[in-house]
């Protein structure tokens, strides 16, 4: 009873200084804080990361803002009188722990952890040959893939109806994100492609008919026409060539004759 009254008091306690925020990039994040007047005359300090880059610093004469090490916070740190830092035109190198103590206490007064996510782009379906499908394909089987590329934290997944029939996630930075779907070529279910995070989505819906459409007898036959049309004027050019290389200049003058 004890042990679960201690747990219970520990999450709340956790819960009250830890918080959590999702922005897109270019957005601006408020990690809002509300300080004493006698935490002010102690000082805070705002810092990043795990190795408690320093932020901003606040007391009772002035306030004062850093760029950090590397300058990835250059002109896009503010600092209210009430203690609370804005970050503007965040980026993904912006994610992380942000850490905010006053100067008497090693304690953090509250701890935000900063997620940024890129803008999504659209899925593109293309078809896949079937040289490169599955073994298992048959010949009424139409393979087709869902692409996104340059993302990260993302999951990119195919929709049959409201149904999830095929889902991948990934969390590398700006990488290709690929997914396969095979239907049939009559198939006349509603399939739609979907990259989401957290905070947005993008759907791309495949038109079964109009991408997975068999090759018509007339079309079928015009590649075959030119095909042998294509072989025949190679032929007929290699033996004119031949002909021209066998017939000797007039004007030129015999060798091997003295």
């Amino acid at each position: 009873m004890f042990l679960v009254i201690f747990l219970c008091m520990c999450s709340w306690s956790l819960e009250g200084v830890f918080g959590s925020e999702s922005v897109m990039e270019g957005d601006s994040v408020l990690l809002s804080v509300n300080i004493t007047e006698t935490q002010r005359r102690d000082g805070i300090m705002w810092t990043y990361g795990p190795h408690t880059i320093p932020l901003a610093k606040l007391n009772a004469e002035n306030n004062k803002t850093y760029n950090g090490p590397d300058g990835r916070f250059r002109d896009r740190l503010k600092l209210s009188e009430s203690g609370s830092l804005i970050i503007t035109d965040v980026r993904i190198k912006h994610s992380g722990l942000y850490y905010i103590y006053t100067t008497s206490q090693e304690t953090p007064l509250k701890i935000f952890n900063i997620t940024v996510y890129t803008h999504l782009p659209v899925p593109i379906i293309s078809r896949v040959s079937s040289q490169i499908s599955s073994s298992s394909s048959s010949s009424s089987d139409c393979c087709v893939l869902c692409s996104v590329m340059n993302v990260t934290r993302v999951s990119l997944s195919w929709y049959n109806g409201s149904r999830v029939h095929s889902s991948i996630s990934v969390s590398d930075l700006n990488i290709r994100l690929s997914l396969p779907l095979e239907v049939e070529y009559q198939d006349t279910n509603t399939y739609r492609c979907v990259v989401n995070n957290p905070i947005t989505n993008h759907t791309q819906h495949l038109h079964v008919t109009q991408l997975c459409h068999t090759c018509s007898e007339f079309s079928c036959c015009c590649g075959f026409t030119e095909a042998v049309i294509r072989l025949v004027v190679s032929a007929l050019t290699q033996k004119i060539r031949s002909t021209v290389t066998m017939v000797r200049d007039p004007a030129a003058p015999e060798r091997g004759i003295i």
